[in-house]
């Protein structure tokens, strides 16, 4: 034991007296400062330990350590020169290091033992047995748990080998390979069965330092799956419907690891269960982020992203939704969609719904959005000619929703179980139009069919036809349109017997037809016979009070065509909308809100002001570049064909996509601009 001097009873010196105090290799012989009241001095009082005012006096007594706390260089000097020479002299300053670093070194320890005494309380208190042993395969902690499901006191085997605890322990052969083992079988010598995980404890150096098994009462796990029913059937049954569906569908875990895949996902992809499964999520991503993780991270739910994945680079459009299980996240699911497949989907039903719309009306009355007083009174005329079999003659500009009017008055008739047929008058070729209209006899003409074609009166015959832009039709075709129309009969073209027709005649146009009537292109008689229940829909200019209702209902529907999720649009940019004078009315609002829609970020929900495009300059100009491209053909024709595509749509976009308009601006017939606006796909 060494015996110790401390001069200098201040702060430092009562901080040196607590630590030597407390240390078991230390005596204190005594404790000297000039200040009577010093603290250092009260607590050796208490301790019984002498008191000095003069150090002088216990130098020589048998002293092996003098630690100087004063902090006066002159004392510690006078110190150095009178101690005996085994006496070791220690400097206040390097005494109040040393004593800061055994204090730090006291807290680290209190804190470890606090980390560990915690660690042991948690592991005890887990339900899951626990093993622990070092590298020599001894036993160096037991919990509560275990020592139940052993039937064994923990006390008497820790710090024993761990075959005499349990003789079949596999923990020796994971040290060996230093390989986990999940989920394996066990007996115990007292004839429990447990399922077992195995686990090598690897430090952060990489050196083996010990293993762990954690593991379980089987009995229990079955009980607990008796009472919640039989979750293997559940699991296996789930598997099934993901992998029976058509829909390519991925499951990751909480961590963003593939758990589930199905066999359309690797059709798309072309990955398998062993590129997938445990993986992250982003291996089968070659452009773009991961949705999965995006989701584990945000809890919310995307859709309609476009990305590529797996080897071939397969472009999809991806929805992902989290799988949250009382509150807690356990990972996320994926469908894919494959965009090609998604694109000829829409062509089949785009054609489709070419042909239905010449058979049926789709729409009602209900699907007419307007509030406004004007719009009110077009509804209410337009009602009262749905009860009547009076001819209806809808008059507006292109646009503003005269063929939705046509459907609404067939659906609310007595008719609107029959087929509804629509006529595009101006984009029927005038050759075939009479033959298209009321059909032809076999030999009719060169390419008629046997037997003969029934006419679209006759195929409407109880229903309804709807005469879309009949302005356009040719003099000679008026006067056949009058007899029908007359007499409600038909002659087939190179026929000469009359098929009696009952057919409701609805007819809409954006022509002024007094104006025709004056430079002799449409016959006064024919105008009178149509012009019996006229109903003029207000543009959308004439309307603004219902450009809110119509934005919203246009929102709804570019959602479901998008598959977006926009709510509503800014009062900023509302304003910017009402301050337009809507040369192409709805059609026109649709193609903005379209285009400001698509520029949207995907998570965003309501339509800016910055997202509006400059309503006064929407056309596309024809670029230059067309005569590089033009020098690419290989013939006069088909560079023809080029421009003249290119200058079609270029004048289209300027009129606001309104043929009659594009046609008087190009100085061609309205039924030439249908035909080359066909052949050139512009629609």
């Amino acid at each position: 034991m060494k015996r110790v001097l401390i001069v200098g009873a201040g702060k430092g010196g009562s901080a040196l007296f607590h630590l030597l105090h407390a240390t078991e290799s230390m005596e204190i012989v005594a404790v000297v400062d000039i200040n009577e009241d010093a603290n250092g001095l009260k607590l050796a009082r208490q301790a019984n330990i002498p008191v000095s005012m003069d150090w002088e006096l216990w130098i020589h007594n048998d002293i092996d350590i003098i630690i100087e706390a004063t902090g006066d260089e002159q004392i510690l000097e006078q110190i150095i020169e009178m101690r005996p020479r085994r006496t070791v002299v220690i400097p206040g300053s390097v005494a109040y290091i040393i004593s800061e670093l055994l204090y730090e070194k006291e807290a680290l320890m209190d804190k470890v033992k606090y980390q560990s005494k915690n660690q042991e309380l948690i592991l005890n208190h887990i339900h899951d047995g626990m093993i622990v042993i070092n590298k020599q395969e001894d036993i160096q902690f037991i919990n509560r748990s275990a020592e139940k499901i052993i039937g064994k006191s923990r006390k008497q085997y820790i710090g024993t080998h761990i075959k005499e605890l349990i003789t079949e322990s596999r923990l020796p052969h994971v040290l060996q390979t230093q390989r986990k083992e999940v989920n394996q079988k066990l007996t115990l010598p007292n004839g429990k069965k447990i399922i077992t995980t195995r686990i090598p404890i690897i430090n952060e150096t990489g050196e083996l330092i010990g293993a762990f098994a954690v593991f379980k009462d089987i009995t229990e796990v079955m009980k607990l799956a008796e009472e919640n029913t039989d979750l293997n059937e559940i699991k296996t049954m789930l598997e099934a419907i993901i992998k029976s569906s058509d829909e390519a569908i991925s499951v990751v875990d909480e961590n963003g690891n593939g758990l589930i895949i199905n066999p359309a996902y690797t059709r798309i992809t072309g990955l398998k269960e062993k590129d997938v499964i445990g993986k992250p999520a982003t291996v089968d991503i070659s452009e773009g982020e991961s949705m999965h993780l995006k989701v584990l991270q945000t809890r919310r739910a995307v859709r309609g992203v476009h990305m590529k994945v797996g080897p071939s680079k397969k472009e999809v459009l991806v929805n992902v939704a989290p799988i949250i299980v009382n509150g807690v996240i356990k990972g996320s699911v994926g469908v894919l969609h494959d965009v090609s497949e998604i694109q000829a989907l829409t062509k089949e039903l785009k054609h489709a719904r070419q042909i239905i719309r010449n058979l049926e009306a789709r729409y009602t009355f209900d699907d007419i959005i307007g509030s406004s007083p004007e719009m009110k009174l077009a509804l209410e005329q337009a009602k009262v000619g749905a009860k009547t079999p009076a001819i209806v003659l809808l008059r507006g500009d292109s646009g503003t929703g005269k063929e939705l009017f046509a459907h609404a008055i067939h659906n609310e008739s007595d008719r609107k179980h029959n087929k509804f047929i629509r006529v595009n008058c101006a984009a029927i070729a005038e050759s075939l139009l009479e033959s298209e209209l009321f059909g032809y006899e076999e030999g009719a003409f060169t390419g008629a069919i046997k037997g003969g074609k029934k006419g679209l009166f006759e195929e409407a015959n109880h229903g309804s036809v709807f005469l879309d832009e009949i302005g356009e039709l040719s003099l000679s075709m008026q006067a056949k349109l009058l007899r029908v129309l007359q007499e409600n009969e038909i002659v087939r073209v190179g026929g000469t017997k009359p098929i009696s027709i009952d057919v409701r005649v609805i007819t809409a146009t954006n022509v002024n037809l007094e104006k025709a009537i004056m430079i002799n292109t449409f016959r006064e008689d024919l105008y009178y016979r149509l012009n019996r229940l006229p109903i003029f829909i207000p543009s959308v200019k004439e309307r603004l009070s219902d450009l809110p209702d119509l934005i919203q209902h246009i929102i709804q529907k570019i959602n479901q065509d998008y598959g977006r999720n926009v709510q509503s649009i800014s009062t900023e940019a509302l304003n910017k909308l009402k301050q337009y004078h809507w040369p192409g009315n709805v059609r026109e609002l649709e193609n903005v809100i379209g285009r400001a829609m698509i520029f949207m970020d995907m998570n965003e929900e309501i339509i800016d002001k910055k997202y509006i495009p400059a309503l006064q300059a929407l056309s596309i100009p024809v670029k230059s570049s067309v005569h590089e491209r033009i020098e690419d053909e290989s013939t006069l024709q088909e560079a023809i064909n080029h421009f003249e595509k290119a200058y079609i749509s270029k004048v289209y976009e300027q009129n606001q996509c309104n043929k009659t308009k594009t046609a008087k601006a190009l100085n061609v017939s309205i039924r030439n601009l249908y035909y080359k606006m066909k052949k050139y796909n512009l629609e």
